[in-house]
C-alpha cells in the first residue's frame, strides 16, 4: 500500500471515529518508513478538519466530534514517543503556551494546532479551555526568559474580543516583548489581528506551525 492510500485510509479512520483502527494504521504507515510528522501533517490534522467541517455543516454532532477525537488521540499515543526522540536533546525552537479563551470550551482546532506545533519542535504548555487571561499572564510571566510563542484560539465572537485584553495585560505587566503571540478561531481575521496588537494567525494547523516558525526565526 502507497503512502496516500495510507494517509486516506487513517484519515477515514478519524472521519469514521475509528478508535481501534486509527493506531493500528498509524503503526503500519510507520512500519512502511513514513515520518510521525508526515502522518500528522498528511492524515491526523486534514482529517480533523474534516470532521470540523462537519460539524460546522450540522452534518455531525458533538458526540461525533469526541469520538474522532479519541481516534486521534490513540493515534498521537504512537506518535509522540516518536516525536520526542526525532525532538532529541534539542531544546528545539521554544515554548508554545496553548489555550482556549476565557468563555470558549471548543477545543479541536485547538488540539490539532497544539499537536502540530508539538511535531515542529515546540516545547508544549497547553493551559487547557476556558482559561482566564490572568493565569495565561501568569504563565508567561512563570517561563519569562524562554523562547516563547503565545498561541489562543476562539471559536466565538464573544470570546475572541478577549484576545485583545491578553495583548494589554502583557502589556501592563512589561511581559509583551518576550513573547510573541498568535491567534486563531473561525472569527478571527488579519484585521483583527492587527488591531489587537498581535503577531500572526492562520486558517489551520498546518499553516499555524508554518506561521510559528516563521514568528520565531524573525
Amino acid at each position: 500500500m502507497g503512502n496516500q492510500e495510507l494517509f486516506d485510509k487513517l484519515k477515514d479512520a478519524i472521519v469514521n471515529q475509528d478508535i481501534n483502527g486509527c493506531p493500528a494504521i498509524t503503526q503500519e504507515a510507520l512500519d512502511a518508513g513514513i515520518s510521525a510528522f508526515d502522518i500528522i501533517n498528511e492524515a491526523l490534522a486534514p482529517g480533523m478538519k474534516i470532521v470540523g467541517d462537519n460539524f460546522e455543516a450540522a452534518t455531525i454532532y458533538l458526540p461525533q466530534i469526541m469520538m474522532s477525537a479519541k481516534a486521534m488521540k490513540a493515534a498521537m499515543e504512537i506518535l509522540e514517543p516518536i516525536l520526542a526522540e526525532e525532538k532529541g536533546e534539542d531544546e528545539g525552537v521554544g515554548t508554545a503556551v496553548t489555550f482556549v479563551q476565557e468563555g470558549d470550551i471548543h477545543d479541536i482546532g485547538h488540539r490539532l494546532v497544539t499537536t502540530m506545533l508539538g511535531a515542529n519542535g515546540f516545547e508544549i504548555m497547553d493551559l487547557g479551555t476556558d482559561i482566564p487571561n490572568e493565569d495565561v499572564v501568569e504563565a508567561i510571566a512563570k517561563n519569562k526568559g524562554k523562547k516563547m510563542l503565545l498561541v489562543g484560539s476562539a471559536l466565538m465572537t464573544t470570546s475572541m474580543l478577549g484576545q485583545k485584553d491578553v495583548v494589554r495585560l502583557l502589556e501592563e505587566e512589561n511581559l509583551r516583548d518576550s513573547v510573541k503571540i498568535m491567534f486563531g478561531g473561525a472569527p478571527v481575521t488579519d484585521e483583527w489581528i492587527a488591531e489587537c496588537g498581535a503577531d500572526g494567525t492562520a486558517e489551520n494547523a498546518a499553516e499555524a506551525a508554518r506561521v510559528a516558525l516563521e514568528l520565531m526565526s524573525a
